[in-house]
């Protein structure tokens, strides 16, 4: 008796309870997608009627951001819910972007292997964790997802490959599709939808305990591959407009195969189901829009950091509502960690807060009072509503984001006093970080800058779509 009450007591520590009380939860990750590209966020070019209905069960958040403009150190942000610069993942993890001169190169960049990710925290839940998709935290077998708190993984290593199958296995093993640790072989069909049905089948075969997964889409990231059927659902689009909005279609419909098997072995009543993208699009890249906002993918405007974010949660966050105060992608882990019985508030180490008080309406104060973005010289942080862009071939930007979303009012000359303000607390910020483990070639600077400018204003390109 006395064994019984002892192994009692330690399931109930795992899950504050019964294992079947503790939500299943499921991240639905996009990769480059436009803030503007989904039915609920506006668009009336777009085919997302997965996600729309998504949203229509979920809280869904209006001012989203990451903690990079850029895929790796924002993957590196969300998953160990805090600056990624704190432990010198201030740059990008893609090899052959990098200087020389970095202290590392090719796929010995990745995650430090002392930091704790969103996985291994849910591992320590007494959840069953899987990855599928889009890794990019490390090409080396040490940074390996299957190493770092996932119990299955199928996917690639690096940051972009092609959707459809390759004729001959890639040389660079951050490329090759990978199931497991190690086992590399070539999908069939479009992995889009493999990485889905990947997904069904893990939900399938763990639907008796609680579990994580990280479906990690490629899409709609480069190369613009799109199946034949779903290109022709949009005639009157053309070029790599038209391709996004197929890519776009294949990730709404992956996104509701999963969603549907939650539905069909009755597990979405007890799924904390989370919908976001890693950064804002890259316009020039996979045409992408992200009006009204400025900017796009590499920069610290609002639409290189500000991205869709969803909740849904049944019984515990209200369906079809908003939430307006600033909220960051590292908040998921405790979020997560949260909901799966853990106590968020000893996680001391964390940048990242606990959403749910805030999303439910117990807690009316800001997640954040204060939020920070860097790169190199650039740099960024928001005060409440106020926003001071550092930049390093031009004097620092001001905005208030309240009044002016799409940043085209500078308010800099008007509020001197303002601008020094916050311009010593990027410095305070900043001095509390790591140096960078690495650093991109030079010329990225320059091509991230032209960027912005070129796309700093997205009504130019986008407007027609939105009448």
């Amino acid at each position: 008796m006395k064994y019984v009450l002892t192994i009692f007591v330690f399931l109930a520590s795992l899950g504050g309870g019964n294992a079947q009380e503790r939500p299943n939860i499921v991240l639905l990750f996009a990769d480059d997608a436009g803030y503007a590209d989904f039915g609920f966020q506006g668009s009336k070019i777009m085919k997302t009627p997965h996600l729309d209905a998504l949203a229509r069960r979920s809280v869904r958040c209006k001012q989203a951001y990451v903690s990079d403009p850029t895929c790796g150190p924002s993957r590196a942000g969300l998953m160990t819910g805090m600056y990624q610069q704190r432990f010198g993942y201030e740059e990008n993890n893609v090899p052959g972007f990098m200087s020389k001169n970095s202290a590392a190169d090719g796929i010995e960049m990745g995650l430090p292997l002392d930091q704790k990710t969103m996985g291994q925290y849910l591992q320590s839940r007494g959840y069953k964790t899987a990855f599928y998709g889009k890794w990019h935290l490390g090409g080396a077998d040490r940074f390996h997802p299957t190493k770092r708190g996932f119990d299955e993984f199928y996917g690639f290593r690096g940051g972009a490959r092609d959707y459809f199958p390759y004729s001959s296995t890639p040389r660079e093993v951050q490329n090759k599709l990978e199931e497991g640790f190690g086992h590399f072989q070539e999908h069939d069909g479009y992995l889009t939808d493999v990485l889905a049905e990947k997904a069904v089948q893990f939900i399938e075969e763990n639907k008796d305990q609680p579990f994580f997964i990280f479906l990690s889409f490629n899409a709609v990231h480069t190369p613009m591959d799109a199946k034949k059927e779903d290109l022709q659902q949009f005639p009157n689009l053309k070029g790599n407009r038209q391709k996004v909005a197929a890519m776009t279609l294949a990730l709404d419909r992956a996104s509701g195969l999963v969603l549907d098997q939650l539905a069909a072995l009755g597990l979405d009543k007890n799924t904390l189901v989370v919908f976001t993208n890693d950064n804002g699009g890259p316009t020039d890249k996979n045409a992408s829009s992200n009006y009204p906002l400025s900017g796009t993918k590499s920069n610290h405007l609002e639409g290189g950091i500000r991205v869709p974010f969803l909740m849904s949660w049944p019984g515990v966050l209200k369906e079809n509502t908003a939430y307006s105060h600033p909220v960051s992608t590292m908040d998921l882990l405790p979020t997560f960690f949260e909901a799966a019985g853990g106590d968020a508030d000893s996680l001391l180490q964390l940048d990242g807060v606990n959403l749910l008080p805030f999303v439910k309406g117990d807690q009316k104060a800001r997640p954040h009072q204060r939020l920070f973005w860097k790169k190199d010289a650039r740099a960024v942080v928001r005060d409440g509503d106020w926003k001071l862009i550092r930049y390093p071939d031009r004097p620092a930007e001001l905005y208030n984001i309240e009044d002016d979303e799409r940043e085209l009012n500078n308010l800099a000359a008007v509020y001197p006093e303002k601008v020094r303000k916050l311009y010593k607390l990027i410095f305070q910020w900043e001095s509390t970080l790591e140096r960078p483990r690495w650093l991109l070639k030079r010329k990225f600077e320059n091509v991230d800058i032209d960027r912005m400018d070129a796309y700093r204003d997205q009504s130019k390109f986008f407007q027609k779509e939105r009448k």
